[in-house]
C-alpha cells in the first residue's frame, strides 16, 4: 500500500512531545492508512535541544522559531505541544497558513482565547483536533459504546478523581520551563485547566452537556520563588478545586482534582451510574472497565471486571493477541490514527476545536464559581 506523506512540524519537545512523536512514529505500522507521519521537523526555545531532540525521534530539521516553521511550505500540519499561553497564537497563524492544526489540551487559557482559535480553524477551514487522549484509552471507549447502546439506562450520576502530589512542597518555584502550570500568567489555571479539563473532556463525551456548576477553589501555599525573576511571588492557580454540576440530561455530577494527595502520582477515575447499569474506569488499571449489570441474575449479580483486550473491542484489532493490554501511550497513537483517517474520509475527528471549546467554558464557569460562590451556568452552544 503506497501512503501520501504527510508532513509534520512540532512546536515543544517536553514530556506531550515526546508523547505525539511517538504516536507518529508507530501509527504506520498498526494501522492501514492513506497518510503517513514524517516527522519533518521539531521546534524548540534553543537549537540544542530542538536538535537533541529531533535525533532521538527522528525529526528531519529543526527550527527555534515556531512562525519560520509555520510559514514552511514543506509542513501540512502544526502540532502545538507549547505552554498553554501560547496556544492561540500558533493556532490562528496556522490556520491563516492553510496548516492541520493538532492541538494539546488544554485548547487555551479561557473561552475568550479558545473562540478566536475556532474562529480562525473555521475560518480557514483546517482540519483541527484537540488531544483529550482519555476518550481513546479503548476502555473508555467501550463505555461510550455502552452508554450509547442504552445498556445504562438514564443516567443519574457522573462523578469523576483527578489526583496528584507532586507541588506539596513549599521549595518548589514556580514558572519556566517544567514548572510553568504553576504560574497563572501561563497556564490559566491550575487543577482546574490542568487535570479537571480531561475529567470534563471525558464526562461531556461520555453523558452530554454540563449545564450549570458551582465549585470552590483553594490555593495552598500563597508564594512561591519564581524561576525567571528569581522574585518570591503570589501563587495565582488553584491547587486543588471541586465542584458540582448539573449535566442537561438532568443527572447531577461531582468533580475533584488536587496536586496535593500525598501517594497519588495520576489517580484519574470516573464512575457512572444508571437505571439499569453502572460503570467505572481507573487510570491505574486503564485496560479495564468495571461493570454492573442490575439485569443479571440475583445470585450473580455483582461487579465484573472486563479486560479490555479482545478483537471486537475498541482499537484492539490492530494491536496484539487478546489477554494482552496496551498502555497510555496508545491512546495517542489512536488519536493520531483517527485524525489520519478522518482526512482521508472528510469527516472530522473529534473533538475539533469547536467540541473542545466546551470544555473551555466549563472550566472558565468553575473559575468564576468558584470567585463569587454561586451557581454559574454554561453557555449554550
Amino acid at each position: 500500500m503506497t501512503r501520501k506523506p504527510w508532513n509534520v512540524g512540532l512546536i515543544g519537545c517536553g514530556f506531550m512531545g515526546r508523547a505525539h512523536s511517538n504516536a507518529y512514529r508507530r501509527v504506520g505500522n498498526f494501522f492501514d492508512l492513506a497518510l503517513q507521519p514524517v516527522l519533518k521537523a521539531v521546534c524548540a526555545r534553543t537549537r540544542s535541544d530542538a536538535e537533541a531532540f529531533a535525533e532521538r525521534w527522528g525529526f528531519e530539521s529543526v527550527e527555534t522559531d515556531w512562525r519560520r516553521l509555520v510559514e514552511r511550505k514543506d509542513i501540512d500540519a502544526i502540532d502545538i505541544c507549547t505552554p498553554n499561553d501560547t496556544h492561540r497564537e500558533i493556532a490562528v497563524a496556522a490556520a491563516a497558513a492553510g496548516k492541520a492544526i493538532l492541538c494539546e489540551k488544554p485548547l487555551a487559557r479561557t473561552a475568550a482565547e479558545s473562540a478566536e482559535m475556532v474562529a480562525a480553524v473555521e475560518r480557514a477551514k483546517v482540519p483541527n483536533i484537540v488531544f483529550y487522549n482519555y476518550r481513546r484509552v479503548p476502555a473508555v471507549t467501550l463505555a461510550k459504546q455502552l452508554i450509547d447502546e442504552g445498556r445504562l439506562g438514564r443516567i443519574f450520576h457522573y462523578r469523576a478523581v483527578f489526583l496528584q502530589d507532586w507541588t506539596i512542597s513549599a521549595q518548589l518555584p514556580q514558572g519556566g520551563a517544567g514548572l510553568w502550570r504553576l504560574d497563572k500568567a501561563v497556564a490559566g489555571s491550575g487543577v482546574t485547566g490542568d487535570l479537571l479539563a480531561h475529567c470534563i473532556d471525558t464526562a461531556i463525551w461520555l453523558n452530554g452537556g454540563i449545564e450549570s456548576v458551582t465549585a470552590m477553589t483553594e490555593t495552598f501555599i500563597k508564594e512561591r520563588q519564581h524561576n525567571l525573576t528569581g522574585r518570591i511571588e503570589r501563587v495565582s492557580i488553584d491547587d486543588a478545586c471541586a465542584f458540582l454540576a448539573r449535566f442537561a440530561n438532568g443527572s447531577l455530577g461531582t468533580f475533584e482534582s488536587t496536586r496535593y494527595a500525598r501517594g497519588h502520582k495520576a489517580l484519574y477515575t470516573f464512575e457512572i451510574n444508571g437505571e439499569h447499569a453502572s460503570i467505572r474506569w481507573d487510570l491505574h488499571d486503564l485496560h479495564r472497565l468495571e461493570y454492573f449489570d442490575h439485569g443479571d441474575d440475583t445470585v450473580v449479580r455483582g461487579w465484573r471486571s472486563i479486560h479490555v483486550t479482545d478483537r471486537e473491542m475498541p482499537y484492539m484489532k490492530h494491536w496484539w493477541v487478546p489477554g494482552l493490554q496496551i498502555g497510555y501511550e496508545h491512546s495517542f497513537v489512536h488519536q493520531v490514527a483517527d485524525f489520519l483517517e478522518g482526512l482521508a474520509t472528510g469527516t472530522a475527528a473529534e473533538p475539533t476545536f469547536h467540541q473542545a471549546q466546551l470544555t473551555q467554558h466549563v472550566c472558565d464557569a468553575v473559575l468564576k464559581s468558584a470567585a463569587s460562590r454561586q451557581w454559574v451556568d454554561t453557555p449554550r452552544m
